[in-house]
């Protein structure tokens, strides 16, 4: 009895001292990747969106996740290089930042490591995902649905500009495919004549807008690009020199001297993409994950801006802003 005793209280103490090791033992603190072609200077608003959406869903960064941030500045052919590096890292999720050339690397680089699109354009256009619904395979996220919102934007513009007839069109050449369709119809139905501004590196700006002075353009819309974003100061600046009123993608436009912007909320598209990183960690694939479209969008107006060009913002502009800039 005394041995079966012995053995029971033997075995006892195995299992305590079993379950305290197995308690004091370090719980994995997820990696994740968070990746982008552009500048971090340019998109710390960004940045602090996506983590402060981590911070409410209850992660701290250093703590029980971490994250390791990674930008191209501007030098896509960067991004093989810096995926090579996160996979030596061996994160357990890439959350791409930008408008599609982060998705394209990532995806390029793995087959199996979940993706998650902070922002793409067209996701189901760029060949990210089979649908929205059901994206299949490794990447999900968000759609910003910029190419459909382009019609409001030339809309915003022509309540601005009196019998508004010539827009020039500032766009990456490799984004025309995703938008140039979207805008030719509005811009028929307003009467609006379209003159496309290609660039494909800083150097063609000056380029482009002399190009828009020649064809007598009225206002400017600029669309969403890598090259396009990378240059937002240098835009900005021009189409002050031009004295061409412009309408923006984002606002991060306006924090260097645009005059209007208006598309889907960037931050709270960054804000949710912690949402998936969430979900994902917790075991969700993604291909079960439907991509979310925009359910924020924002018309910023600067009218600093404005007074410098000369330009008076109608009422029935103003009154729709999200935010005045004063």
């Amino acid at each position: 009895m005394s041995q079966k005793i012995f053995g029971f209280t033997f075995s006892a103490v195995l299992f305590v001292l079993s379950f305290q090791a197995e308690a004091q033992q370090p719980k994995k603190v997820p990696q994740v990747g968070y990746l982008d072609a552009g500048f971090p200077s340019m998109n710390a608003t960004r940045i602090e969106a996506f983590r402060q959406g981590l911070r409410d869903l209850g992660y701290v960064e250093g703590k029980n996740i971490v994250v390791h941030y990674r930008h191209a500045e501007g030098q896509p052919d960067r991004l093989p290089a810096l995926l090579a590096e996160m996979l030596r890292l061996k994160v357990e999720i890439i959350v791409a930042g930008g408008g599609g050339r982060a998705t394209t690397a990532a995806k390029e680089a793995t087959k199996t490591i979940p993706i998650v699109m902070a922002m793409a354009y067209d996701p189901v256009r760029q060949g990210f995902v089979t649908s929205l619904a059901r994206p299949g395979g490794n990447v999900t996220g968000l759609a910003t649905l910029a190419p459909e919102i382009s019609g409001k934007q030339l809309e915003i513009l022509k309540g601005i500009v009196p019998n508004l007839s010539r827009v020039a069109v500032l766009s990456n050449i490799a984004a025309n495919t995703l938008f140039r369709g979207e805008v030719e119809s509005p811009a028929a139905a307003f009467g609006v004549k379209l003159q496309y501004l290609d660039v494909a590196n800083p150097k063609d700006f000056e380029t482009a807008f002399r190009a828009a002075s020649k064809g007598h353009a009225q206002a400017v819309l600029v669309l969403p690009g890598p090259v396009v974003d990378a240059q937002r100061k240098q835009i900005a600046e021009l189409t002050a020199k031009n004295r061409l009123p412009a309408i923006f993608p984002s606002p991060e436009y306006l924090d260097v001297g645009g005059l209007m912007s208006y598309g889907a909320s960037v931050a709270d598209s960054y804000h949710r993409a912690a949402t998936y990183v969430d979900k994902i960690l917790k075991g969700a694939r993604p291909a079960d994950l439907p991509v979310e479209q925009p359910t924020k969008f924002e018309l910023v107006i600067n009218l600093k801006t404005a007074k410098q060009l000369g330009l008076t913002i109608p009422p029935n502009v103003l009154v729709r802003a999200d935010k005045v800039i004063k």
